[in-house]
């Protein structure tokens, strides 16, 4: 896959995962979707033009040019946006930055990596496929164990974050969003020393 320094329409893609719908708001699975809303939110514009199926916009963040994504294949598709967006802006993977949850991760908890494999998780799954590489920068969101051992892992994703536990999620978007900007405006390396 040819990747170029940038076609001028995007320095970097924001990549929140989630599944689209009223159904997933507010879940573990759509926290990623909650960080690009609160980055939009600071910016004072909306994340709704369908493009690389995809809710989009272009935003200019920490002086870089951003397309800001949610996209609308569901999760476990999540690399047929992010490599079509990747392949039209000729983006190379490590300008690509994905924020997705972990349930290996305390609730609340921030990870940035420079790469890695999908942990388990089917939308880094897709798009490692997608992107040819699982060496793009990501930003992992802890949800939390699921409660018990014989606990339905789709079911604990795809439940609502409520009372204390969405309080403290709020918290840890406002400083996703920090992370993602000082990303941008500092590079990964600097990040991950002051978000890890």
């Amino acid at each position: 896959m040819l990747f170029g320094k940038g076609s001028g329409g995007a320095d970097w893609l924001i990549v929140g995962l989630g599944n689209p719908g009223e159904k997933y708001e507010r879940t573990r699975h759509n926290v990623g979707f909650l960080v690009v809303d609160a980055l939009a939110e600071r910016l004072g514009v909306p994340v709704q033009k369908l493009k690389h199926r995809a809710l989009t916009n272009t935003v200019r963040l920490a002086g870089q040019k951003a397309l800001l994504m949610k996209p609308v294949t569901f999760m476990n598709l999540s690399g047929e946006a992010v490599g079509d967006a990747a392949r039209f802006y000729k983006l190379p993977p490590e300008r690509v930055l994905v924020i997705s949850d972990d349930t290996a991760l305390p609730l609340g908890k921030l990870r940035l990596r420079k790469g890695g494999s999908a942990g388990g998780h089917n939308g880094l799954k897709s798009i490692i496929q997608h992107l040819g590489t699982d060496q793009f920068p990501r930003l992992r969101l802890g949800v939390g164990e699921k409660p018990r051992p014989d606990y339905d892992m789709a079911d604990w994703v795809l439940g609502r974050l409520q009372g204390e536990d969405w309080k403290a999620m709020e918290a840890a978007v406002d400083r996703a969003a920090d992370a993602v900007e000082h990303v941008l405006a500092h590079g990964v390396d600097a990040a991950m020393n002051r978000f890890n």
